[in-house]
């Protein structure tokens, strides 16, 4: 096994075979922490966003409206999710929303949907792990400074994590997970009793006052009205994540589309009820988190200066719940950090899946629709990982940056997936019969038309609050995201139909009428004499010998052997004035070629078969010009015809790596 192979199966593991395939399903308690910990997650870094927001106003706004405008996300999450779980019973086969659209709205609205979540996904792995990076810092100060550094790391442990399937990779991170739920729902109770008993201390930053930021000084009734929205679709990440069960109906063990829906409905009670959590939490020990903490926060009228160090919301929270127990702090603080990279581990899920989809139906590259060696879907894994990586060095892993490109995908694709779903049940509601049926899809398209008409709103909110603060890069991205895929459409549909056979068609009967081998010589030796052989055994109509006159003394010494050993064919040597190789032979080849399409030109070339790399670079390049210069000239084959050497010997059982065949396989 060579050495690359064998570093790929370390890291990897042992390829599973596709009748294993089954086994690598999900139940539903390694599900949800698979497909869940996104929305999850957004507990982390949703209260953040709110309060940031609110806080450009200064004073106690952030605190008087932070739990309204939690209260108004939670509620969008539960019409939402309800609206999920008509998808995942309708449409289980894992396209999710893109199905969903194309299906209903046609294959425009898919594109769209399907742009919008390749950039939404690719987002989600860079925000979650940039501010998983962010919240560890509060408790390893050695981070700060470095959070690009840690945060591209920890996206390459996660894709090699991926690599090595779904499942395994879902019993890895289904313990901190859980842990991440039973620590803060565990905060919210002992902070509740604190509360109750009048223990519970104020934030760190609760004996600061607010100064608003320039040009909030003094707000109307029209710009506070503008501020309470932008801060809506900035805690409206929190709904991230819910399209990723629909998206992998296929990973979860049967019945699939039940598994599914409740593994939707326990994530949805979940993260409601740790939002809520966190920001009355938030609320109760006075926390402030904004923007510019250095002149905005003020201690006796003075700002804090550039010396003071804002932690998270979920930070400064702990802090004060468990003051006096460190252990706790650092729970919270390493357990948060733990679950908002494990959030990224969502999009390696639906990504993926997505992207075999897109592939299969020809707007991606076919590369994208095989499965590797463990049974999952490498080649998206990896792209998925490299852009997220790419993401991260161009924002520097700050977060408050990269949540402005946030969200706008997700509600693009909730919106066009819901109003999908209500032209579904009108399709089917027109031809249904029984009552008992119609009421249930009344019932059905009622909730799709809710959560249709609230994404729909949150969308409109969301592009006018956030467009000149970054979605309107995402929008861009999207763009060219759905004119690249539909590239790769139309040039997938021109090769298969200029490859499509008529039904009378008569090629695969008609032979060539005549066959016009040549030889390529350089010199008289063993592979040369091998293809004059192979070549001589077609039995062409015509046969010759062709060298290149780079050099005379050397094209007179082979003319010369030629005929002392009395090969029986005829050496035809080719002018060069310019020392070229390629151009004379092209040039020659495509001269001798007739008018008629039957005639057929077979060039056969000698190459040397190497085992070492650094050997290539010293051999073979001129045939690999040659090569590539004649797969351009119609009516001329070309036919390699190797020589193994000595270093190639036992190679075919020692090379176990790429063959041909490993890209279509999802290996390259």
């Amino acid at each position: 096994m060579s050495s690359g192979r064998l570093l790929k199966r370390v890291l990897v593991g042992r390829r599973i075979s596709s009748d294993k395939l089954d086994e690598t399903l999900l139940p539903k308690k390694i599900a949800l922490p698979v497909f869940a910990s996104d929305a999850l997650s957004s507990v982390a870094y949703a209260p953040d966003e709110i309060l940031l927001t609110l806080g450009l106003a200064g004073g106690a706004i952030a605190l008087t409206h932070s739990w309204e405008i939690a209260l108004a996300v939670a509620t969008v999450m539960i019409v939402v999710v309800l609206s999920y779980r008509q998808n995942v019973h309708a449409y289980p086969s894992g396209g999710g929303d893109y199905e969903v659209a194309s299906v209903n709205l046609g294959p425009r609205a898919g594109l769209t949907v399907a742009s919008a979540l390749v950039v939404d996904y690719v987002l989600t792995v860079a925000v979650s792990v940039s501010s998983g990076v962010q919240n560890a810092a509060s408790a390893f100060e050695f981070l700060r400074g470095h959070e690009a550094l840690a945060a591209g790391l920890v996206v390459l442990a996660l894709t090699t994590m991926n690599l090595r399937g779904v499942r395994e990779s879902g019993r890895s991170f289904a313990i901190p997970t859980y842990l991440f739920m039973l620590a803060v729902l565990g905060m919210t109770i002992v902070g509740g009793i604190r509360r109750s008993m009048g223990d519970l201390p104020a934030a760190e930053s609760a004996e600061l006052s607010l100064a608003p930021q320039e040009g909030y000084e003094q707000l109307g009734t029209f710009a506070m009205a503008f501020l309470l929205l932008r801060a809506f679709s900035s805690g409206a990440a929190a709904l991230t994540g819910v399209e990723s069960i629909s998206n992998g109906v296929p990973a979860f063990q049967k019945p699939k589309s039940r598994n599914a829906a409740t593994t939707l409905l326990l994530m949805g009670i979940i993260a409601v009820t740790m939002l809520l959590s966190m920001v009355t939490l938030a609320n109760w020990t006075g926390v402030h988190f904004v923007d510019d903490p250095a002149n905005q926060l003020l201690k006796d009228g003075v700002p804090v200066g550039e010396g003071y160090v804002q932690d998270t919301v979920m930070g400064q929270v702990a802090k004060a719940v468990f003051s006096g127990f460190t252990p706790g702090v650092i729970l919270i603080s390493v357990v948060t950090a733990l679950i908002l990279v494990l959030a990224a581990n969502t999009a390696f899920n639906g990504f993926p899946v997505l992207g075999s989809i897109l592939a299969k139906d020809g707007y991606l590259p076919r590369q994208l629709h095989t499965r590797g060696d463990r049974l999952a879907f490498s080649n998206g894994i990896l792209i998925l990982g490299a852009a997220a990586v790419v993401l991260i060095v161009i924002y520097d892993a700050e977060v408050t940056k990269l949540i402005q490109l946030y969200i706008v995908g997700v509600f693009i694709s909730f919106t066009l997936s819901q109003t999908g779903m209500v032209r579904h049940w009108n399709r089917h509601l027109a031809v249904a019969k029984d009552n008992q049926v119609r009421r249930r899809m009344y019932r059905s398209r009622a909730i799709n038309a809710l959560g249709a008409l609230m994404s729909g709103t949150v969308l409109v909110v969301v592009v006018i609050t956030k467009f000149a603060h970054g979605a309107g890069f995402a929008l861009a991205a999207m763009v060219l995201v759905f004119l690249l895929m539909r590239a790769i459409r139309r040039h997938y549909d021109r090769v298969s139909e200029e490859l499509a056979v008529a039904e009378d068609d008569t090629s695969m009967r008609l032979r060539p009428s005549r066959v016009h081998a040549i030889v390529l010589v350089s010199k008289i030796h063993k592979p040369t004499l091998r293809a004059l052989a192979y070549a001589a055994a077609t039995r062409p109509a015509r046969l010759e010998a062709v060298t290149v006159d780079v050099e005379k003394d050397d094209t007179s010494a082979l003319q010369a052997e030629w005929v002392r050993r009395g090969i029986p064919i005829e050496l035809k040597s080719l002018a060069s004035p310019y020392r070229e190789v390629t151009r004379p032979v092209v040039d020659y080849v495509r001269s001798i070629r007739s008018g008629n399409p039957r005639d057929l030109v077979v060039v056969y070339i000698p190459q040397y078969v190497l085992g070492h790399w650094w050997e290539q670079i010293l051999h073979n390049q001129s045939a690999l010009r040659l090569r590539t210069r004649l797969l351009f000239t119609p009516g001329v084959m070309v036919s390699l015809v190797p020589w193994q050497l000595v270093s190639s010997e036992g190679m075919e059982d020692r090379l176990d790596g790429p063959v041909a065949g490993d890209v279509r396989r999802g290996e390259g």
